[in-house]
């Protein structure tokens, strides 16, 4: 089972997947999903621990009791599943859990993911691998992406070249060059995709809103050329990969002074957000054309951005190649992140490398993840059997 909280902060996605024994990736079958959402007042803890927003003599404190409280949300979205997919988590060989990320430095060789992995292990008995990305870190990577490990084992195709969108609070890509390998794929983020556009509707709404159902409120704006020559003049954006970013770069407090000054220069909240889904897609049609070494011959797209129009709309208008979401390949966009993670966690039980060094910069191949034994121990169980 793989557990998954994004940039967004917004809840738990759980896949419980089958994967086969052995080194490979094929066939797999996704047995049950389900997104858990947090409620708002939760939400904004996370992004005010994450943005800086508490006194010092706080931090600490609250640092603490949120791991604790998002191990036990994790732990309940693992349980939850289970039960919906009329599956006994004895039968379940292990929990595999990325954690909500509240820090994340590479120049600093530095990430923090919480929500307690021990929590989760005592309430659900199981095995729990979790904190992944430090490793990949200490061994001289980015801690990121990691998705790309999946998205290869997933989507690659001996006859296509493809590009792996995803669209969450940060967009990343990666390349798939036909029939390449391992060492041929290419992966990064991007840049904002979700995190601006759902810290404005925030922002904008009082909190009554948490994102723009649908891109109904963007749908309905102009893009402003001038704003958004200025966004996409970023220094992030031109530097070659590998390179990772997130909430500490693209969040409240960029999204905060950009609603500020649109009220001030007269531009509607409809305007701006317009202009934020155009900055996302026209980073992603640079970043394919300046960093993708090969021709696109397909976009797939996953994440949370796959299900909003306005996003689909520009990134079509602005790419040169069919762009289309995830599902018809298997995979539902909502549930790749929380897959990705299970099939790193069932490399890790297995002592396989479960990232691709080229994409994070690390030295070389790693196991990533550690693990938080169950009420078993680290026994895992074998076909048909209920390990409890």
């Amino acid at each position: 089972m793989g557990l998954m909280s994004g940039t967004s902060a917004d809840g738990v996605d759980a896949a419980l997947v089958e994967w086969p024994t052995g080194s490979e990736a094929r066939p797999f079958r996704l047995v049950a999903f389900e997104a858990t959402p947090f409620e708002t007042a939760l939400q904004q803890r996370i992004h005010r621990l994450a943005a800086g927003r508490l006194p010092g003599a706080d931090v600490l404190a609250e640092l603490a009791a949120l791991d604790v409280a998002l191990g036990e949300r994790f732990a309940a979205a693992a349980v939850a599943l289970a039960r919906r997919a009329e599956v006994s988590l004895g039968r379940v060989a292990a929990i595999a859990s990325h954690g909500q990320t509240v820090a994340h430095h590479p120049a600093l060789h530095a990430t923090l993911q919480i929500g307690d992995p021990s929590v989760i292990a005592e309430r659900t008995g199981r095995p729990v691998v979790a904190d992944f990305r430090p490793r990949d870190l200490a061994a001289g990577g980015e801690g990121a992406p990691l998705a790309p490990f999946f998205h290869r084992a997933a989507f690659a195709d001996p006859r296509e070249g493809r590009v792996v969108l995803n669209l969450g609070g940060i967009a990343n890509v990666t390349w798939l060059p036909a029939g390449g390998s391992p060492d041929d794929v290419v992966a990064f983020d991007v840049g904002p995709a979700n995190t601006l556009l759902d810290a404005v509707v925030q922002t904008l709404s009082g909190g009554r809103e948490r994102f723009d159902a649908h891109g109904a409120r963007a749908r309905r704006g102009r893009v402003d050329e001038r704003l958004l020559a200025e966004l996409l003049d970023d220094p992030f954006l031109r530097r070659p990969p590998p390179k990772s970013t997130g909430r500490e770069r693209y969040g409240l407090a960029e999204a905060e002074a950009l609603f500020e000054r649109s009220s001030r220069e007269a531009r509607t909240p409809e305007d701006l957000l317009a202009t934020l889904v155009a900055f996302s897609a026209e980073a992603v049609a640079r970043a394919c054309r300046d960093f993708v070494p090969g021709r696109v011959e397909r976009l797939l797209v996953g994440g949370g951005g796959a299900r909003n129009p306005a996003s689909m709309s520009e990134l079509a208008k602005r790419m040169r190649a069919p762009v289309e979401p995830m599902d018809a390949h298997g995979v539902p966009a909502e549930a790749a992140e929380a897959m990705a993670f299970s099939l790193m966690g069932r490399n890790t039980l297995l002592g396989l490398p479960n990232h691709l060094p080229r994409t994070t910069g690390a030295a070389g191949p790693r196991v990533l993840g550690e693990i938080a034994p169950g009420a078993d121990g680290l026994a895992v169980p074998r076909d048909g059997e209920d390990k409890r």
